[in-house]
């Protein structure tokens, strides 16, 4: 620096933040189906334009001011593209760079900025510099759930003990450090993922919910299944997956039954892109302060493709969908859909929206069933029963929260691969035209 002004170099930097921060806004906000590619690669080039440049001129960078979750910052938003990428794509490559970012980001303690012992150090360290401690550890506590997702789907259970029992740590220290600031949503957080694991006992076991093609395949079938192909070969290439119930086993925005649904509808790596990755440590790394400790070396392209698999049906995951969003992304969807391409539907959702709504149904299906008797009209499509449908709303019951069967009528002029995880389902075994 000259005369107190930032380098070049932090200049280019802040620039490029400002740039990539925006493309980064984009991507985000469009939905993880239906295109909008180009604006992920154009996220991911800004920012590995930054990495770079971050990599390059390190020393300059620091003397300049740069701090270190700024880097994490960076690095952070890397790995939410990437495990964005997994999501619109289904690639496992796209998953792993998530974690490589993930833990290097935790290893090197990019976020982990020292925090008030007390409300008196933090009155004296200043008002501002509390505030910033602050807006790092919601940063930090933001992070870890992220990465917390990203460990789940890999079933590394080592490291989702580790990092579970750091952020239950670093939510009591924050509560402490910041005594006048709110920590419930956080607390709520740990609630639901203390569900999730419990709920999701199995994820310590070491047989994956993804299909394995060592287990799950015989070769003395395959003849016999080779009969029953037409001249049309059909390839499962697309799966919509959404649930909705009431007090639902959950973490974040994703659910048991789609977190399920999810891994069952991947290939188990074969092992040829599976990378060693160190074991996470709260110290140990702390001091590693700059120089190469801010380097990711990665090369997802060579390291981690696995060419003996074939490629993952693309997801699009719906969290809490009204019945009119969930039409409309399956009716998006479609207009995409190659003619040998399957489209698989899982919905999750309970039949009957309130118990009061069914005690009064209850109470007056006598007088509506001698009604129908004396008016009796067949028609499929007058929805009379309360078992009839599934239901996708927040509260009340009937009209537009109710998922009919003849709603998905429609999209049976593709190939469809349908699956109802309903006390109701019964009711779309059979489509009615």
């Amino acid at each position: 620096m000259a005369d107190g002004e930032p380098s070049g170099a932090y200049r280019e930097f802040k620039a490029l933040v400002e740039a990539a921060d925006r493309k980064f806004a984009r991507a985000r906000d469009l939905p993880l189906y239906g295109g909008g590619d180009h604006h992920s690669r154009k996220a991911f080039k800004a920012y590995t334009r930054l990495w770079r440049l971050q990599q390059d001129r390190r020393r300059d960078l620091v003397a300049a001011g740069l701090r270190r979750w700024e880097i994490g910052e960076v690095a952070s938003r890397i790995g939410q593209l990437y495990y964005a990428r997994y999501l619109r794509t289904a690639e496992p490559r796209s998953l792993v760079g998530a974690y490589v970012f993930y833990e290097a980001i935790y290893s090197r303690g990019y976020f982990a900025a020292p925090a008030p012992a007390n409300a008196n150090a933090s009155a004296a360290a200043g008002g501002g510099a509390k505030h910033q401690g602050l807006l790092i550890r919601y940063k930090e506590l933001r992070f870890i759930a992220r990465f917390l997702v990203v460990a789940m789907l890999m079933r590394r259970a080592e490291a989702v003990d580790h990092l579970v029992a750091r952020l239950r740590s670093l939510v009591q220290e924050s509560k402490s450090a910041y005594p006048k600031t709110n920590f419930k949503e956080w607390k709520q957080v740990l609630q639901e993922l203390d569900r999730f694991l419990k709920a999701d006992g199995a994820y310590k076991g070491s047989r994956s919910l993804r299909y394995d093609n060592l287990f799950d395949s015989y070769a003395s079938n395959l003849a016999s299944i080779a009969r029953f192909h037409s001249k049309r070969v059909l390839k499962l290439k697309e799966a919509v997956l959404t649930s909705y119930h009431r007090n639902e086993v959950k973490f974040t925005e994703l659910t048991l039954d789609t977190f399920r649904m999810l891994q069952s509808l991947e290939w188990e790596p074969t092992g040829s892109y599976q990378i060693a990755v160190k074991e996470l440590t709260e110290n140990g790394t702390m001091s590693d302060q700059s120089g190469p400790s801010g380097l990711i070396d990665i090369h997802l392209s060579t390291e981690i493709s696995d060419g003996n698999l074939p490629s993952n049906p693309q997801r699009a995951i719906i969290y809490h969908p009204t019945v009119s969003h969930l039409i409309a992304v399956l009716a998006t969807i479609c207009e995409e859909l190659s003619q040998d391409s399957i489209l698989l539907i899982y919905i999750s959702a309970s039949g009957l929206a309130d118990q009061n709504a069914y005690h009064k149904y209850a109470s007056s299906s006598s007088s509506r069933s001698r009604s129908a008797s004396a008016f009796s009209i067949d028609k499929p499509n007058s929805h009379t029963g309360l078992d009839d449908h599934v239901w996708l709303g927040p509260r009340g019951n009937g009209g537009p929260n109710n998922l009919y069967p003849e709603d998905l009528i429609p999209f049976t002029r593709y190939p469809l691969f349908l699956v109802i995880d309903s006390e109701n389902s019964h009711a779309f075994k059979a489509g009615h035209t």
